[in-house]
């Protein structure tokens, strides 16, 4: 038996940064994914490795099941069979594992990943030969929840070939979990999300798994039903950048104007709900919708100008922002800011020659530009399926 799983990206369409200092944010899936392949040898193969092909990368690695087995047994039993985290130690033995594989300089930034990869794989499926393929849609390290979408997809096709979730494996086509086994696969993903970013807020992976949208709020997450079909054109503009800096240059200017940054993240509060309000309203006609799609535009330029008093623009988005506007789309930058990606929504009625000119503009500026549904399906499996 084998399995495909695949788990989509997620954008934030308002409240970052704020949402640190007690604002409200709101979070949607994006139907770009990333797929796992998982297949495990015919017992006639004498195959008795663990295998990881990067197939968009073209890396693979390799390890006997053996070595796998050696190094994490000498945490007697601390490889957890339902999610929990994993230990500092574990850690280091899993590190070792990674650095046998001599992961190129330039890719070092995907050892995080594969560790994770190794302990979710470890933790499910045991000391088990196996092959795990990864293709993904999404710009690694771009802000649009690239490592989530990894350890869901992950976790979620892990955790097909088990007993432990009840799925239809003679189905044809993509199925979609219960929701007992998504929150299961939400958690095996928080840990893989730790293991990859330390301290991550568990907002990229409940995305991932769940779709749709999710608004945010001081670590009380709540899912959110849209009713209207948004498109937007997301602009990768391939500057990295160091999120805790970022984050940690809104609290400096915090410190420094209390009163003043207190009404910044007030104000996008009350953005994030009336975009979340916007979203939930029924659509009924092509009127109401477009002019939901007008609302939503003029929020996401209001969360933008707040974004950019918190400091966290940067010369590449502002280029983004000035060739958009001449078309008189709105656009914002998503996640971290300074760099990263911008979102520019594409109304409904938007003819196509002009979002073919933005795209022409901004990818002679030397952007990457994607276009993406927004708020769609969370994860999916699909049995027997080809890598």
């Amino acid at each position: 038996m084998e399995v495909t799983a695949r788990a989509p990206g997620k954008i934030i369409l308002a409240g970052e940064h704020a949402v640190v200092h007690g604002s409200t944010a709101v979070a949607a899936s994006i139907d770009l994914y990333t797929y796992v392949h998982l297949s495990f040898p015919a017992d006639s193969d004498n195959d008795d490795k663990l295998k990881l092909h990067l197939k968009d990368i073209d890396l693979e690695f390799s390890w006997p099941i053996g070595r796998v087995k050696e190094a994490l047994s000498k945490l007697g039993s601390q490889i957890p069979s339902s999610p929990a985290s994993c230990s500092p130690e574990a850690i280091k033995f899993i590190a070792a594992l990674v650095e046998e594989q001599n992961i190129p300089e330039a890719k070092i930034a995907l050892a995080s990943g594969v560790s994770a990869f190794l302990w979710l794989y470890a933790s499910i499926q045991g000391y088990k030969p196996g092959k795990v393929v990864i293709t993904s849609e999404l710009p690694l390290g771009s802000g649009l929840g690239s490592s989530a979408a990894l350890c869901v997809s992950l976790s979620a096709a892990l955790l097909a070939l088990t007993g432990s979730v009840n799925l239809d494996c003679y189905h044809q086509g993509w199925l979609m979990f219960g929701e007992n086994e998504l929150e299961l696969v939400n958690k095996w993903a928080f840990e893989g999300e730790k293991i990859i970013h330390g301290r991550p807020s568990g907002i990229d992976n409940t995305v991932s798994t769940y779709g749709n949208m999710i608004k945010f709020r001081s670590g009380e997450l709540t899912r959110l039903k849209s009713n209207m079909p948004l498109k937007m054109l997301i602009t990768n503009t391939k500057v990295g950048r160091n999120t805790k800096a970022l984050v940690s240059g809104v609290s400096e200017r915090t410190v420094r104007h209390p009163i003043a940054m207190s009404a910044v993240f007030k104000a996008v509060d009350s953005i994030s709900n009336e975009v979340a309000a916007i979203i939930q309203s029924p659509a009924h006609d092509d009127s109401t919708a477009s002019e939901k799609e007008d609302k939503l535009g003029e929020l996401m330029e209001m969360n933008q100008g707040l974004l950019q008093c918190m400091g966290v623009s940067h010369a590449s988005i502002e280029t983004v922002l000035r060739t958009t506007l001449k078309y008189k789309l709105a656009t914002k930058l998503t996640g971290a800011g300074g760099g990263g990606c911008v979102l520019t929504l594409i109304p409904t009625l938007q003819s196509e020659t002009v979002v073919d000119k933005v795209t022409a503009e901004l990818e002679a500026c030397g952007f990457q530009c994607l276009i993406a549904g927004i708020g769609g399906k969370g994860l999916q499996v699909s049995f027997n399926s080809s890598s």
